[in-house]
This record gives C-alpha cells, sequence and structure tokens, in this order.
C-alpha cells in the first residue's frame, strides 16, 4: 500500500472496523495521522519493516534480496503511538513474526524517522538515477550525495523531538556529521557503507522507487525527501539537497528527464 493510496484505502477499511478494532501501518513513510485522521488515534498502530529488502519482481511474486534476518536483525518493530506495550501490539507482533524477527517498540516514532531517514537516502536516487543500491554506494559523488540526504533528515528528525539509535545500522550523529563534511565522519561512513556493498549479495537490489519508475508507477518522492523538507520548514531546518532531489525525480517520473546518473554526478553543491 503506497503512502498516496493510505487516504482512501483507510476510508474504505472504516465501516468494516469491529469495534474493538484498528489499522496497522506496514508503510514506508509517516502515515499514522493520516490513518487517525480517519478512524481516530485510538484505532491507528504503526509497524516498521527494517532492512526487508523485498521486491516485487513478477505479480504474486515477492523477492527478499538479502534473505531472512532471524536473530542478526530485528526486521518488524510494532508499536502503539502513545508508546506502551499492549495485547493488541503484541498480537501483530505475533502476526509478522511468522515472516521474521518482530518485536514490540515503545519508541513507533524514532523507529519510524529511522527507517525514514534509510529510505531518504536511497529510493529517490534509485528512481532518478536507475541504478540499484550496490552500485549507488560504489559511486563516490553518488554515495556523499546520500550522506547529505541523510544528515538533513537526521537533523530535522533531532528537531522535530525524535530519538533514534541506528540508521542501517549506522551511529545517526557520526552520520550526520559526515554529510555535513566532517572528514572522520564521512571515512567511518564510507568504510561501513562499502563493506556492506562489497559483502556477497550487498546491494543487489532496487529500491522500492526504483522500482516503481521502472514500472511507470507514481513515486512517494513527496512522502519520503519531500516530507523531510515541508518538516524542516517547520522547525526552521532547511534541507536544500532533499529539495533538489525532490525535485529531480519529479521531473523525471513526469517524463521531461530519462533515468541518469548524472543527475546527481554533475551537480555542484556547495
Amino acid at each position: 500500500m503506497k503512502s498516496y493510496d493510505t487516504g482512501w484505502a483507510t476510508a474504505l477499511i472504516r465501516q468494516y472496523l469491529a469495534p474493538g478494532g484498528y489499522v496497522v501501518s506496514l508503510q514506508n513513510c509517516m502515515n499514522e495521522q493520516t490513518i487517525a485522521g480517519i478512524v481516530g488515534w485510538g484505532k491507528t498502530l504503526g509497524s516498521i519493516a527494517s532492512s526487508i529488502t523485498v521486491e516485487l519482481h513478477a505479480p504474486g511474486q515477492v523477492r527478499r534480496a538479502a534473505g531472512k534476518s532471524g536473530s542478526r536483525h530485528t526486521v518488524f518493530r510494532v508499536g502503539e503511538v502513545h508508546g506502551r506495550k499492549t495485547d493488541r501490539a503484541k498480537e501483530v507482533c505475533g502476526l509478522v513474526g511468522y515472516a521474521d524477527s518482530a518485536m514490540v517498540t515503545e519508541n513507533l516514532w524514532g523507529e519510524r524517522w529511522s527507517k525514514l531517514v534509510t529510505n531518504v537516502m536511497g529510493n529517490g536516487l534509485s528512481a532518478c538515477t536507475g541504478m540499484i543500491s550496490r552500485d549507488m554506494i560504489k559511486n563516490d559523488a553518488i554515495r556523499h550525495f546520500s550522506n547529505r540526504l541523510g544528515s538533513e533528515a537526521i537533523r530535522v528528525g533531532q528537531a522535530l523531538g525524535y530519538t533514534f539509535d541506528e540508521v542501517s545500522h549506522m551511529d545517526p550523529e557520526t552520520l550526520a556529521r559526515a554529510g555535513e563534511g566532517d572528514p572522520a565522519a564521512q571515512k567511518e561512513i564510507d568504510e561501513h557503507r562499502l563493506a556492506e556493498a562489497n559483502r556477497p549479495g550487498g546491494g543487489e537490489h532496487r529500491p522500492s522507487m526504483g522500482q516503481d519508475m521502472v514500472k511507470g508507477r507514481r513515486t512517494e518522492i513527496q512522502f519520503l525527501n519531500g516530507f523531510v523538507v515541508r518538516e524542516g520548514k517547520k522547525v526552521g531546518i532547511e534541507a536544500p539537497t532533499n529539495a533538489v532531489l525532490t525535485d529531480i525525480v519529479t521531473r523525471v517520473e513526469r517524463g521531461e528527464l530519462k533515468p541518469d546518473p548524472k543527475h546527481i554526478t554533475d551537480l555542484r553543491l556547495n
């Protein structure tokens, strides 16, 4: 379920909800507020699928590039918007746990923003360059642009009051400083990301927005990078790199540009 379909889908579901029923967002982006605006906050839960790396490669056939994570990494993080561990959150956790490792989180919003940062760093780039994750990471210019996207998103999230311990197994503060040009931080993040890309099977997938662009579908750029730009303005933080990417992806989506790495490598940003 794409973010731009959340409103009408929730409205359709609402009439069928039992008195004790609820709606769970297992999506990218931050859609709980949209859902709650239709069914109420008391009937809204969220779940994050962390580093799940899935691809719908044929009708009804989903492929996971990284395989199951199991005890190495908790994929599903289910939570209430108020942070308490409830029976219904545990029930949802049990259901998604049939697919892979799962937990109930007391920090839904922090987990949600952490996943947003991950998506902000790769999805739009894949959409406008046509590249898979591994090739983007191995390209110095694109990797550093990606770090800047993540850095801006982290700073906006921090200003909004979200707390998160990691972003794709990277320390958020180190990643933020890397995107801001700190040499030591950039070296540490580069080493981590390149090691991930060079491991067997590392990054051999196309992020979801890249898949959408290939299939000619509407993208979620306004719900990811565009969302970071809008949220940043609310707290007085500019996110120029995210704004640039939002514009490029929008132009590719409209057919004004063709996917090409040059959209990023030819940029001259201060």
